[in-house]
């Protein structure tokens, strides 16, 4: 795996770890923005090792998705993360304060899709060695 591969996996992962522990914390709308970091950082990683150049400068999972050419499932996933990104933390995207936009049961259904990105990303990067 090239070392700029490691680096964005790894730092997903970490972001995952924060995720979960922000989501124990009982501090979902952090949470979820983290589901949404770790899951674009899995996807640049993949994108890294199949192409073999950095990916682009964007933060849009879906357009990371189709570049990836990545099963419909996975797409479901991306969807559902997408958002995050702005709505965890801007109250203008969110239509109110982030803060209690979320709770245990929606910060856990995103926990879950980020967990389905990361097993096909662990599956492609295994797949493009």
């Amino acid at each position: 795996m090239r070392p700029e591969t490691q680096a964005w996996w790894a730092q997903g992962e970490y972001d995952l770890a924060a995720a979960r522990a922000l989501l124990d914390a009982g501090i979902f709308f952090a949470a979820a923005f983290l589901c949404h970091q770790a899951t674009e950082k899995w996807l640049k990683a993949v994108y890294i090792e199949r192409k073999r150049e950095l990916p682009p400068k964007t933060h849009n999972l879906v357009e990371l998705g189709r570049l990836l050419s990545v099963p419909e499932e996975v797409m479901h996933a991306l969807r559902v993360l997408n958002p995050e990104y702005v709505a965890a933390r801007y109250p203008d995207a969110a239509n109110g304060i982030p803060a209690e936009n979320y709770d245990r049961l929606k910060t856990e259904g995103l926990l879950s899709a980020a967990e389905k990105v990361r097993a096909w990303a662990t599956s492609a990067l295994i797949g493009s060695s």
